[in-house]
């Protein structure tokens, strides 16, 4: 069967479940709505990331956790790896492929973040397992990185950092905060130096001084199965 064939299809089923069952039709329609494209400035490395029509926000990317495997980096690895790092990349896909163990995507606008600011909106839609959205920051070719995350599950905002294949705990915000799922809240990371500061909501939670300064690439954390929505995603290098 045709492309056009199959579009028929599915609308004339939409159209006789619309028929007899309005409310079931209502999701049917958002559900094929909610249907997406890779992200422009982001490159998926693990998990499912896609660009979505919200109607009271506009496109915002979209990670889906409920359809990853863990250790599954994302599709095209080799040329997304190549478009981020370039001769490095084989290092950075060795590094992915051992350990593809949380879903994320690097913004390819930004060559290397030393110091300044990321800040973002986001919400949470979703997860059985988890409900996180995170900074991405100080991605190396070899795989490690740095995260300051939400976790709807726990009610905080933590620094975590990914080293070897391994992920450690490093410091969690000053008080756990309440978000419901599907509101936008926004987080924000301070960088200078080895001066870390973490914010959610504009409130200070977070503080921690890093072992060596920030250097490296950035982008969108999440977990398992979370299910996430990220917009306005900015980056402010300090002069």
């Amino acid at each position: 069967m045709s492309a056009a064939n199959c579009m028929c299809a599915d609308a004339r089923a939409i159209i006789a479940i619309m028929k007899r069952f309005p409310l079931i039709a209502v999701a049917l329609l958002a559900l094929v709505a909610a249907k997406g494209v890779d992200p422009s400035h982001f490159v998926p490395i693990v998990g499912n990331w896609t660009v979505v029509n919200e109607a009271s926000v506009g496109k915002v990317v979209q990670v889906d956790g409920r359809q990853w495997i863990k250790g599954q980096p994302s599709a095209g690895l080799a040329a997304k790896a190549r478009t981020i790092y370039g001769a490095k990349h084989e290092e950075f896909i060795d590094a992915v492929k051992a350990y593809a163990y949380f879903p994320y995507a690097v913004d390819k606008d930004v060559d290397e973040f030393h110091r300044g600011s990321i800040s973002m909106r986001f919400r949470l839609l979703g997860g059985q397992l988890d409900q996180c959205a995170g900074i991405l920051f100080n991605v190396k070719p070899n795989g490690d990185y740095l995260t300051v995350r939400f976790n709807g599950k726990e009610d905080n905002l933590v620094l975590w950092t990914f080293k070897s294949g391994k992920r450690s705990f490093v410091k969690k915000g000053s008080q756990n905060v309440r978000i419901p799922i599907g509101e936008w809240h926004t987080m924000k990371i301070d960088v200078d130096g080895v001066q870390l500061r973490g914010y959610l909501d504009d409130q200070l939670l977070l503080e921690y001084t890093l072992a060596e300064p920030v250097s490296g690439k950035v982008g969108l954390w999440s977990k398992t199965d979370s299910v996430s929505q990220f917009a306005d995603y900015e980056v402010a290098a300090a002069k």
